[in-house]
Formats: C-alpha cells, structure tokens, sequence
C-alpha cells in the first residue's frame, strides 16, 4: 500500500461518520431527500433577505460606494475595508468557483447553476447580518498583542444567549461554532483545495496513467506547505496583503479566460441560458430529478459562498470603515462577485461548451478543464496557475479563521497558534493524498456544520441587527439633508 493509499484508507471513516452527523436527511418524494442543513441555510437567507427589506437590492449600490469612497483606509482597524473584503473573498473566490461548479451540474445538471445563483442572491442578506454583527461584538483578547482584533460569530453568538440571561449556554455554542470553524479550516479550507490543485497537476501532465506526479500526492503537499507556511507566519497583515493583489489579479484571469470562451461560442450563448432555466424547473426526470437539482445547487451555492456560515464575519471584523453596518453593506458584495459573478462565467462555459454531456458521475476541476480547452487549446496550463492561486488564497485565509477559533478555545497564547500553524500544514499534504469523494464528504459536513450554531445567533439578534440598520439609514439621510441645505 502506497503512502497515499493509506492516507486516504484511513481517512474515510472519519469522512463518512462526519457526512452522516450533519447532512442527516428526511424522505421528501421523489427519490429524494432532503438535507436538513441545507433548509436550515436557505430559510435563514430568505428570511434575513425579506426581514431586512431587500437589503441586497436596496443598498447594492451603496455597499459599492462605500467601498470605493473610504474602502481603502484604515480608520479603525487592523487591515482596510478593501483588504478585508479580499481577505474574506480569497477564502470563498476558491475552488467552489472552479470545481464546485463543475461538480453541481456533472451531478445535478445544468439547472443546479441556477439554484446556485438564487442562493447567492440571498445569501448576500446572510452575510451582511453576520459580517455586522462580528464587527460590532468584536473585541481585543490578546493583552500581550492589544492592537490585534478578534470578532465572529463566538462573540456574538455568546452576547445574544447573555441578552436572554443563558450565559452558559451562550458560552457552550460560541464554543461548538469555535470547534466547527476549526474543522472547516481544516477541510474545506484547507484539504479540498490541496486535493483539487493535486488533482489539476495530473490533469494537466498526462493523467493518472501518464503523469510524473501520479500517486506522490504527498510530494506536491509538501510544497503547498511550504508556500502556505511562507505567508501564515506573518500573521493577518501579511495574509491581508497577499489576498488584496492575489484576488483581484486571479479573479480576473479568471473572468476573462472565461469570457474568451464565452464569445467564441456566442451564438450557443441564448441557448444555453435556455438550458440552464429549463432544466432548473424541468419534470423531465420527475419530481425527484428537480428537487435533486435544487439541492445540489444549494448545497454547492453554500460550499462557495459560505452565506449563513459565519466565516466572514472572523476576518471582516478586523476592519471598521463607517460602523458596522456599512461594514456588513461593503460585506454582501462578496457572495455577489463569488457565486453571481463568478460561478456563472464556470457554468457558461461548461454549458455552452456541452462539456457537461460527457461528464462520467462526479467530476470537479477535470470538467471545468476540458470546457475551456473547448475555447482556449493548453488551457489546462492556464487553469492548473488559476487553480493553484484560487487554492492558495484560500488556504491562507481559511488558516486565519481556523487560528482565531483556536486561540479563542484554548487560550489567547502564542505558542497555542504555533502549534496549529504545523498542524494546518501537515493536513495540506494530507488533503493531496486523499480521494475527491472522501474529501467532499468531510468538507461540506465541516463547512455546513458551522451554520447550526451560527444562525442560532443570528435569529436572536435579528430585531437589533434591524433596528441598527434603521437608524444608520436615518442618520444617512440627515447627513444628506444636511449637504444640501448647506
């Protein structure tokens, strides 16, 4: 048995056992079941969505004034607004983009993508509730560091259940969301991306059966640790740095790859909008084969944008440009770029490309691969640099997010960081050994799990997160009155 053999033997009941706790599923018709976590997710963003009045349609615009007028400076805070938005965007503008996409529709169909779409939209209401309230609970733990910050959901999760005299309760969820969040660091943010940059570098040599790089999954972990470890050691102001020139400049690689694609095969361009809205409502595989597709466009909408999940709030809370509220505003504009934008370019190409129809069951960044390749010949090489830069932004945020939890768990302490900061490497090479099917398991069961505790919070602080907004908005509009009559 090969060294990656054994990893991936021994990681698989540990993914099963994770999958079966938090994607428990009730028989819905149809052949289908639906997963509770999913539900739990999608009722809490159509909520917030109606409960804040449309906020994502309303102050869209103002959200990208915000960040455009004072995004760039640091008033109160550890990193700018726009740096903590890329900051935020690198742990989410990741693979869920590439392979996310690619694996909702080889399993769903084209019409997944819509759901996906949908769910960002809300999703966008989800992310402003949170991100407002991380920075507006947020505090300074670490006595011997008093200018680091620390927020997310463990603060305002434990303030909500003490404004209902549960102290200790409030104290045990922050703590369950805590050691999910790790978890999620772990998985998704960490081991999922290491896999899919493994998985594009045989791709793109040759494959299984040719590839110099076969079964040494562990040698390319070795050298992702390295590079990650390169940047975490700076802490927050080094990865903040890194993700403000990496996101923009990969998003935008990316974009126009895409865009290439797109207008050499313009004229399938209608038609393949056709089928992806058709086939998000279509009956032709009965009952079951929709609701098959909502869920799976759901499910990965949430594995790509993280609405409801509470990870933003962790890094967007460092920064504090015009309050909280404008804060949570510039924050909705992440699920907005992440699955609006960006996840419709992949789903375009993949459909446009018909690159879809070939897919064999479950497949991620290799059929992301061959659609563009339809477009752009070696694009492969192409994706494999898109692929490892959206991996390695994503694996330094999600270490931010993983650290602040630990720290708040296990003590405010230097060398409790330090110890995690070893252990996150060790688990990328873990991640490049193991299979796609073993790590999908564990990863959406780590990253979902996060809404549980996390939604807690936030319906109980829903009526002053409301109220918040309605005097900033208030206070808006006299500035304005204001500038007018002066």
């Amino acid at each position: 048995m090969g060294i990656d053999e054994y990893i991936n033997t021994s990681f698989k009941p540990i993914a099963d056992t994770a999958s079966a706790i938090v994607f428990y599923a009730v028989p819905i018709g149809g052949g289908q079941e639906l997963k509770l976590i999913l539900l739990w997710l999608a009722l809490a963003a159509l909520f917030f969505t109606i409960y804040l009045g449309f906020i994502n349609v309303r102050y869209f615009g103002k959200a990208v004034h915000i960040l455009f007028k004072s995004g760039f400076k640091k008033t109160d805070g550890e990193i700018t607004q726009f740096q903590a938005l890329m900051a935020s965007l690198s742990g989410t503008v990741g693979l869920g983009n590439i392979s996310g996409v690619a694996i909702a529709i080889s399993t769903g169909g084209p019409g997944a993508a819509f759901w996906m779409t949908v769910m960002g939209f809300l999703g966008m209401s989800s992310k402003f509730t949170e991100v407002m309230l991380g920075v507006k609970y947020r505090t300074h733990p670490a006595i011997e560091h008093p200018e680091k910050i620390s927020g997310g959901p463990m603060y305002y999760i434990r303030a909500a259940f003490e404004c209902y005299n549960l102290p200790k309760l409030g104290a045990f969820v922050a703590g369950i969301f805590a050691a999910f969040c790790i978890l999620g660091a772990i998985g998704g943010g960490n081991m999922y991306q290491a896999n899919q940059v493994f998985a594009q570098i045989i791709a793109s040599t040759g494959g299984a059966d040719v590839s110099q790089f076969a079964n040494k999954g562990w040698v390319i972990g070795l050298v992702l640790a390295f590079l990650v470890g390169a940047v975490i050691m700076g802490g927050l102001k080094s990865i903040a740095s890194v993700a403000s020139k990496l996101v923009p400049a990969m998003a935008a690689i990316y974009i126009i790859s895409g865009l290439i694609v797109i207008l050499m095969h313009a004229t399938n361009v209608p038609s393949a909008f056709v089928t992806i809205i058709t086939q998000a409502f279509s009956l032709k595989a009965g009952i079951g084969g929709l609701l098959g597709c909502i869920l799976i466009g759901a499910q990965r909408a949430a594995f790509s944008n993280e609405s409801g999940l509470g990870s933003a709030a962790i890094v967007q809370s460092t920064t504090n440009s015009g309050g909280p509220v404008a804060t949570g505003m510039v924050a909705m504009l992440g699920p907005f770029i992440d699955t609006i934008v960006i996840c419709n370019v992949t789903a375009l190409v993949i459909v446009i490309s018909g690159a879809y129809m070939d897919a064999n069951g479950m497949e991620g960044v290799e059929l992301t691969s061959r659609a563009f390749e339809t477009g752009i010949p070696y694009f492969s090489y192409i994706l494999s640099v898109s692929v490892l830069l959206f991996a390695y932004s994503t694996m330094i945020a999600w270490y931010y997010n993983g650290a602040i939890c630990v720290r708040y768990l296990f003590g405010e302490r230097d060398q409790v960081e330090a110890v995690f900061k070893v252990f996150y490497c060790i688990c990328v090479v873990i991640g490049c050994s193991a299979t796609l099917d073993n790590l999908m398991n564990f990863t959406d069961a780590a990253f979902l799990s996060l809404a549980l505790p996390n939604i807690i919070g936030l319906y109980l602080l829903a009526p002053e997160v409301k109220a918040d907004l309605k005097a900033y908005i208030l206070a808006e509009k006299e500035k304005e009155s204001q500038n007018i009559s002066g």
